[in-house]
């Protein structure tokens, strides 16, 4: 699934960041994640192979909304809809005419994308992380604890407390860099933003 795909790829090499690690940089990282019950902004993301040369470019919107709900659009050539209503995740792809309909389990819950709209309090649970400051930018690194996930390592960045930027590292070395624009947190945002109905004659998956 190509959607799933941009947004699971990887990080820059970690071994160059002078991280410490602890249960103070959990609790910092559920507490800038927490302080926005809502998110929007634009993105543009890159996404690089293991060798450097560049796969894709796009660019869209996303809006975020606590807990579960969330909505990531690309925009055209390379157009796609994700949407999670907090229960399940429908992948639109309007080429293709289709939608792709995914109960919102565990393994999906780890993803880049809905991690910003999920339980804050599960991190722990799911995740090493490490911090580094500097100046008005914090960076937190992910690593999952189990093997069993969508990528290797993934870096969230915050600038003066809004997140600016993700990158992440899967299992073959593909690389994607999401850098976040014109972020507002705390905005109303309706619930029907979540909310995704199959136009009637398009191919329905359900997983």
């Amino acid at each position: 699934m190509r959607f799933v795909s941009m947004l699971l790829l990887p990080v820059l090499a970690l071994s160059s960041l002078a991280a410490h690690a602890g249960p103070a940089d959990v609790q910092r990282l559920g507490q800038l994640l927490g302080q926005s019950n809502t998110i929007t902004a634009r993105f543009s993301q890159l996404t690089l192979d293991g060798s450097g040369t560049q796969l894709q470019e796009t660019a869209g919107e996303m809006s975020v909304k606590r807990p579960g709900l969330f909505y990531w659009h690309t925009d055209a050539p390379n157009e796609q809809t994700m949407i999670s209503d907090g229960q399940k995740v429908t992948l639109w792809d309007p080429d293709l005419e289709q939608a792709t309909i995914k109960k919102l389990d565990q393994r999906l819950t780890q993803t880049p994308a809905l991690l910003l709209s999920g339980d804050v309090s599960k991190i722990e649970q799911s995740y090493d992380v490490t911090s580094k400051e500097q100046g008005e930018v914090m960076d937190f690194i992910l690593k999952p604890k189990t093997k069993d996930t969508l990528f290797d390592s993934l870096r969230l960045s915050f600038r003066n407390g809004k997140i600016n930027e993700m990158q992440l590292i899967d299992s073959v070395g593909q690389r994607t860099n999401i850098l976040f624009n014109g972020v507002k947190v705390n905005e109303d945002i309706p619930v029907s933003k979540f909310k995704f109905d199959v136009p009637k004659g398009a191919d329905v998956i359900q997983e």
